[in-house]
């Protein structure tokens, strides 16, 4: 029997994609081919570009250069779903974003801020959404949350919530910035259980991190930012836990444990 070797599509790629603000050049021609199951950590120093790049991947921040594509069609701020192209909404309704600082509803309950996109975006009756967002509550371990405003909640509650916000709208991909900054340390192992839960299951994630430990052992495949440009990439093996590029060496080194 012959194995199939055709290649995998991607499910959203960057292609030499730059951002700038004024004379700030944040981005400096990066590429990203993000695979269908795959697990990406972004890591390096404050400043490097990381954010900004997840951000671009669905179009919060809208490039200066370069192309994105989802399921191989390339989107623009102009585009409206024809042929070979697709809008920005169509591309934020597949691919889910998470925020360092929850960005939850304040005057909305947590089943609320979950059923709201389903709702409002995807047209979906509010029953059908209700069901949907308790049971992705109770894979966060929330769902006795339910009828809780966020500021009843803890950080670590409320970033939970905002993950299964993002889960709720179904996406292909899910982008996670820096969703563990933002919290107390004894808060930072239940978001992170949550995340190892989603990539057992076989979402495809980009991750911006600096939690070392947690990416070694989730991503197939860390790429370390610095300065504009994707100054390494490899495995976790190779980038985090036996680094060569000296900048990489005294980041990790700085992050470990």
């Amino acid at each position: 029997m012959t194995q199939n070797s055709t290649p995998k599509a991607p499910v959203i790629e960057a292609s030499a994609l730059r951002k700038s603000y004024g004379t700030l050049e944040v981005l400096k021609g990066l590429d990203l081919s993000l695979e269908r199951g795959e697990v990406v950590a972004l890591i390096g120093p404050s400043g490097s570009g990381k954010s900004t790049f997840i951000r671009c991947l669905n179009m919060m921040e809208i490039p200066t250069g370069g192309t994105i594509r989802f399921r191989q069609k390339a989107v623009g701020e102009r585009f409206r779903d024809k042929g070979d192209e697709i809008g920005i909404g169509t591309l934020r309704r597949h691919v889910g974003m998470v925020f360092q600082h929850f960005n939850l509803f304040p005057h909305k309950t947590v089943l609320q801020n979950v059923t709201e996109g389903p709702i409002v975006v995807c047209k979906r009756p509010k029953r059908e959404a209700e069901e949907l967002a308790m049971d992705l509550l109770a894979q966060v371990g929330l769902a006795e949350k339910h009828a809780a405003y966020p500021n009843h909640l803890s950080g670590g509650q409320k970033q939970r919530v905002a993950i299964a916000r993002a889960l709720a709208m179904e996406p292909e991909v899910l982008l996670l910035d820096e969703v563990t900054s933002a919290l107390d340390p004894e808060l930072v192992g239940e978001v992170l259980a949550v995340i190892r839960g989603l990539t057992e299951k076989g979402m495809t994630m980009a991750i911006v991190t600096h939690e070392m430990a947690f990416a070694a052992d989730v991503a197939s495949r860390v790429l370390f930012l610095d300065q504009g440009v994707i100054a390494e990439t490899g495995t976790a093996e190779d980038v985090i836990l036996n680094p060569q590029n000296p900048r990489l060496q005294g980041f990790v080194q700085r992050f470990k444990g």
